[in-house]
């Protein structure tokens, strides 16, 4: 069977999800022979025993779609039994997951349980109580188990340096996680094992962070020993009403984190571009001075700090003349 004849095949009987298990696909007529030939001609990947994707769909796909498809190839791949926690049901929950690396974490009674064996699987060993787990939903409707949020959260604090743990952590409190609940598991919980972590990450957790880059820079001032900045603050000015991402009423400083195009798909358009301007101009206008950040820069915290700095400078010496408003 040559490679344009199995592409055609492919591209008329493929399920609607991307990932496919050999059932699904011997159920819409594509048998071992089609699929063999198929990976022999690269038209489609195998990612793991009786999971497969095609070769377009995946390198079309962002790094975190990738690690995404991944943990749906191992639930087809392993029948649906493991429980996923950690990273992995971060990732089920839909959180934002930054530089976590793509293995795939599973929870179990047994650490060695040939359900979860593979190179790219770590298993924890933990006897999940029935309040520890919820379902989450493959492409195909079926059910995953996986951690609750707030577990998941603290498991992640266990095992992820803080800035990663936290923009996760972040982003579950604005999905309704609640920090109380956290602390409650943490007390009752069976694992004792890295609650220090645990708890640090919660004191760090603030979900006014809309964005990955707004979780690190926040990390960042607060590593400054710069708490002013608060959050998500609401200005008005005569030319309307603003929000930005940091804030300091005080020295009337703003920072601006500016992801776009390197997290998320997000590319603005000139009209956004020009609504950006026109804000950041009412701003200064109005006495305000805005620092904005970009994802390199987060690389360099020194520069960052050293930028901060002179800009508050500047801050004082404009209102020690009279010149802020």
């Amino acid at each position: 069977m040559n490679g344009d004849k199995v592409r055609v095949l492919l591209d008329g009987r493929w399920p609607a999800f991307p990932i496919a298990s050999t059932q699904q696909l011997g159920a819409a007529g594509l048998d071992e022979r089609v699929l063999t030939a198929a990976v022999r001609a690269g038209t489609i990947l195998r990612l793991r025993r009786g999971a497969y994707v095609r070769n377009a769909d995946w390198k079309g796909a962002e790094p975190w779609t990738r690690d995404a498809l991944r943990i749906q190839a191992h639930f087809l791949s392993t029948g649906g039994a493991c429980r996923y926690s950690h990273i992995s049901a971060a990732r089920l929950h839909e959180c934002h997951v930054w530089d976590a690396g793509p293995m795939i974490h599973v929870t179990t009674a047994y650490a060695n349980s040939t359900k979860s064996a593979g190179t790219d699987v770590r298993t924890h060993r933990m006897d999940l109580q029935p309040v520890d787990v919820t379902t989450r939903w493959s492409m195909d409707g079926k059910e995953i188990l996986t951690t609750g949020i707030e577990r998941t959260v603290l498991d992640c604090a266990r095992i992820l340096p803080l800035e990663q743990a936290a923009v996760i952590g972040d982003h579950a409190l604005r999905k309704g996680a609640g920090i109380d609940s956290m602390r409650q598991l943490l007390d009752v919980g069976p694992v004792k094992r890295g609650n220090r972590r645990a708890l640090d990450l919660l004191a760090a957790l603030d979900g006014r962070s809309e964005s990955v880059g707004e979780t690190r820079t926040r990390l960042l001032l607060r590593s400054f020993d710069l708490h002013m900045f608060i959050p998500q603050l609401e200005i008005q000015t005569p030319s309307g009403h603003f929000r930005a991402d940091f804030a300091d009423p005080m020295t009337r400083i703003v920072i601006e984190f500016d992801g776009s195009g390197k997290y998320t798909d997000y590319r603005p358009t000139e009209e956004v571009l020009l609504a950006e301007r026109r804000r950041e101009n009412a701003l200064i206008e109005d006495g305000w001075l805005v620092l904005r950040l970009e994802w390199k820069h987060l690389a360099y915290p020194a520069e960052v700090r050293r930028r901060l700095l002179a800009m508050m400078d500047r801050s004082r010496n404009m209102r020690a003349s009279g010149l802020a408003c």
